[in-house]
């Protein structure tokens, strides 16, 4: 399993890498929770129709630079972020323990 970093988490998260179509469009639907985040790309937006929890969701640019982060509940549509290229999610209150804000850079380490 991959990792990620900034540099307001000393320890690294635990990363799941949704790499295929597939696997991005299923995302985090039908699980209860999730341990660690889930990395989606290419992707600028996401949904929580059908999702049981709420999540945190950070879009990330090319250089892998949180350009904002949101929590949603279940049941919405977020709009497209202009120059997102990934999508990191998580449960909901997540990435502000982690320290994911936006300016921030992500780091993916693979496993």
């Amino acid at each position: 399993m991959a990792t990620f970093t900034t540099p307001g988490t000393p320890d690294p998260v635990p990363l799941e890498v949704a790499g295929s179509a597939r696997a991005r469009r299923r995302g985090l639907l039908g699980r209860d929770g999730i341990e660690g985040a889930l990395l989606l790309g290419p992707a600028s937006s996401v949904h929580t129709l059908g999702m049981r929890f709420a999540i945190d969701v950070a879009y990330l640019d090319r250089k892998s630079r949180v350009l904002a982060v949101r929590t949603m509940r279940p049941g919405r549509v977020g709009l497209p972020r202009p120059r997102a290229r990934r999508v990191l999610e998580a449960e909901a209150g997540a990435m502000e323990r982690w320290g994911v804000r936006r300016g921030v850079r992500v780091t993916v380490h693979d496993a």
